[in-house]
């Protein structure tokens, strides 16, 4: 770093990745200033605790967190045990957050709402950047306070923001107010939501793995409690995509997963409607009427929103960001995650030479570094943050070593909105099978491949 490391680095977020960003910073001899907008680290993930990924411990946990974790007593979970969200919370996240060494520079309820230049907007130049970067927080107490830091590290994902329900990238004529309608992306429907989907008519809409594993929870559900009715709109032409491979699926149980929800469609459990791109929504009665752009309408009672998510850039705007014009991810990451063309397993390891942007110091890494591609891993993001911290202590030989040992068949998903670590429906659908992912238990109940070979590109 140009600018004095009398400054801490400002780490946006405490998930997985921000976590495992401070560790890096701490072995590199920096300080680490981690700011978290929810109440405890891990908060979005908080929300899809009852979700099961399909990586195992070995590819979820950061290396240099294990190593702070290590000298306390934590016990590693069993490498090629599969987690839940709150496991991935309870069992990790959670002590590496009460560690002083990371407590101590943890701010919960810090909601970062702008970064910028000290004394300088983006318009200006000269000695930009030699000026420490200014972080605008938004306490939970009403409080707004500017922090100044070095460098910065933004990994807040992309879970506060969804995309709309409409097409074109545009919300739904109408969406706002039907907001009460509508439920979370991953609604915990046999557990925490149940009352709110028993006997009830809901449209999930969207064709990435959280609606899948939506409507698996949904038809378990019908059939435990009568009168609940399941329709899946989605807007291409077929539902091939999130079917997955089948007996030609690289990971038999995602093949088996994908070959139940078509049964659960033909069987008429699930009403399946095809390109039916959401024009608007009305409520009226207690109910939602959603009206598709050619026409057609379909009645629910609430609505899920499995559409994926975007990153929210509006707090970057006074930095000078380099983005790729179709998936918002730094310019040269950009055509290696493009969801058209790429799945989780086809993208090569980058570090900090390929995330940095014209602002010095400045990164985005983790989920929100791959902008609206839905492909992201958290060994990904870890192998980010190791880079980062090594570039920003001036270390380039290990910035740009850069490795990944992934699965051979690539731990893939989508749209989950913090990591690409497939989330299964429930924990209490897993099974022994052979073949895994390298030696490990799967999940019956597991996601699909990001198409049926690279991206959407298996959809041809």
């Amino acid at each position: 770093m140009v600018v004095t490391t009398t400054l801490p680095v400002a780490v946006i977020g405490a998930g997985p990745i921000g976590l495992a960003a401070a560790a890096h910073l701490l072995e590199r001899g920096l300080q680490p200033l981690i700011l978290e907008a929810g109440p405890t680290a891990g908060a979005a993930i908080e929300q899809w605790r009852h979700i099961r990924l399909f990586s195992p411990w070995q590819y979820n946990t950061d290396a240099a967190a294990v190593r702070l974790l290590a000298g306390t007593g934590w016990e590693a979970p069993e490498p090629t045990a599969l987690p839940t969200g709150g496991d991935l919370i309870d069992q990790y996240l959670t002590p590496l957050a009460a560690l002083p060494a990371i407590a101590s520079r943890l701010h919960t309820g810090a909601r970062v709402v702008a970064v910028t230049r000290q004394g300088m907007d983006k318009t200006h130049s000269r000695n930009r950047d030699t000026a420490p970067f200014v972080v605008r927080v938004e306490h939970a107490d009403g409080e707004v306070r500017d922090y100044q830091a070095a460098a910065v590290m933004d990994a807040s994902g992309t879970w506060s923001t969804r995309n709309p329900l409409g097409t074109s990238g545009l919300p739904a004529v109408g969406e706002a107010a039907v907001a009460n309608h509508v439920s979370s992306p991953l609604p915990d429907v046999l557990g925490r939501d149940r009352e709110t989907f028993a006997r009830r008519r809901a449209v999930v809409v969207g064709a990435g793995h959280s609606a899948a594993n939506t409507l698996l929870n949904l038809a378990e559900l019908a059939a435990q409690v009568p009168g609940t009715k399941i329709v899946w709109a989605i807007r291409g032409a077929s539902a091939a995509k999130v079917y997955g491979g089948g007996d030609a699926d690289g990971l038999a149980a995602r093949g088996q997963l994908g070959s139940r929800l078509r049964s659960l469609v033909e069987s008429g459990a699930v009403e399946l409607h095809t390109g039916f791109g959401i024009a608007s929504l009305a409520a009226s009665d207690g109910t939602v009427t959603l009206t598709s752009t050619d026409g057609r309408t379909l009645e629910a009672d609430v609505v899920v929103p499995a559409t994926g998510f975007r990153p929210d850039l509006g707090i970057l705007r006074e930095l000078r960001l380099e983005l790729d014009p179709g998936v918002e991810a730094p310019r040269d990451l950009g055509p290696l995650i493009d969801p058209e063309f790429h799945s989780c397993g086809t993208v090569e390891p980058h570090g900090a030479k390929m995330l940095a942007h014209p602002e010095q110091d400045f990164y985005i890494v983790g989920m929100k570094s791959y902008g609206r591609a839905p492909t992201f891993l958290l060994a990904t993001g870890y192998e980010q943050v190791r880079s980062v911290a090594a570039a920003l202590a001036g270390d380039r030989e290990a910035a740009d070593t850069v490795q990944l040992e992934l699965p051979e068949t690539g731990v893939c998903s989508s749209d989950i909105g913090t990591s690409c670590d497939v989330p299964a429906a429930t924990a209490g659908f897993v099974a022994e099978t052979s073949g895994g992912c390298c030696g490990a238990p799967e999940p019956v109940l597991v996601g699909f491949p990001t198409g049926l070979a690279h991206g959407r590109s298996g959809e041809n």
